[in-house]
């Protein structure tokens, strides 16, 4: 009895020894032990062996909820707060909760300010590591995402998603004053101004405000687009292939309701709501309704007294 007790204390103290010896490695950076498939070094032997099942493929632990299976059980326990709605983990400073640690972690970075990754090219700092490494791209010219309908590549996963709209004639952002879609979000954001008549871009140049600023800027600096007909110049492809129509006479939109023709789709746009009656256009003073957004703005008039 005596003897197997001392044995039971000569294997605690040997367990205490590796544990202590591990934790010293953390802060002197030593990882000795290294995966013969990729070269990855780990701390502990025990790491190692747990990243050697990614490469087995081997997923011994699933969730009783939805099966999906993971390398280690501790995964299990955070992909369970998904189907619970758990968020365990809450900001001080604002509230917000979150379902993992690291990622109430990466938040609080937002208040504090705290950009701890930096890129080696630049310098520009990240408060997390994905951050980083999505920036990086940009140095190393890398475009790992590639789509399987025209071949063209993009820095980031979500480029792809959104350029795959263009062949799918996706549109998922949709105006909630008429209706109107859009295949980005951005295009949804400059289009909702023109039912709020907000412009919150100024031309640091000539003051003139508008919803978007970017075509407006080129005005004032470049116009790389001649017409071969007449040589006028415009800021942008899209209205130089407007303009041509004149030369050429093309009139493409056509009024399925009465068959009158137009240069231009808004024009049609703004025609068809003579047949559908439709007043999109609402003044924020009085309510108002009109079938025209210039109708508005001269009916705004009245009451700002301009």
């Amino acid at each position: 009895m005596e003897k197997n007790h001392t044995v039971a204390i000569t294997a605690g103290k040997n367990n205490l020894n590796e544990h202590r010896q591990i934790h010293r490695q953390i802060h002197i950076g030593e990882k000795p032990y290294s995966c013969d498939s990729c070269r990855k070094s780990f701390t502990s032997k025990s790491s190692l062996n747990r990243h050697r099942q990614i490469h087995a493929g081997d997923k011994p632990y699933s969730c009783d909820l939805c099966g999906k299976s993971f390398t280690e059980n501790s995964s299990i326990s955070k992909h369970r707060q998904i189907h619970t709605g758990e968020k365990p983990y809450s900001c001080d400073q604002c509230g917000k909760s979150f379902t993992w640690k690291n990622n109430l972690k990466r938040h609080q970075r937002i208040h504090t300010g705290e950009k701890p990754h930096s890129c080696d090219y630049c310098g520009k700092g990240f408060s997390s590591k994905r951050s980083l490494n999505r920036h990086r791209q940009i140095h190393t010219g890398e475009k790992p995402y590639n789509c399987d309908l025209c071949g063209k590549s993009f820095i980031w996963k979500n480029n792809l998603k959104e350029h795959r709209r263009i062949h799918t004639g996706e549109k998922p952002y949709s105006c909630d004053h008429c209706g109107k879609s859009f295949t980005w979000r951005s295009y949804l954001n400059q289009h909702r101004r023109s039912h709020t008549g907000e412009k919150p871009y100024s031309c640091d140049l000539c003051g003139k405000t508008f919803r978007s600023l970017n075509e407006h800027r080129r005005l004032h600096t470049e116009q790389p687009y001649s017409c071969d007909y007449c040589r006028k110049s415009y800021t942008t492809k899209k209205s130089l292939n407007k303009h041509r129509q004149i030369h050429t006479g093309e009139i493409p939109y056509s009024c399925d309701l009465c068959g009158k023709s137009f240069i231009w789709k808004n024009s049609l746009t703004e025609h068809r709501q003579i047949h559908t009656g439709e007043k999109p256009y609402s003044c924020d003073h009085c309510g108002k309704s009109f079938t025209w957004r210039n109708y508005l703005n001269r009916h705004r008039r009245i009451h700002t007294g301009e």
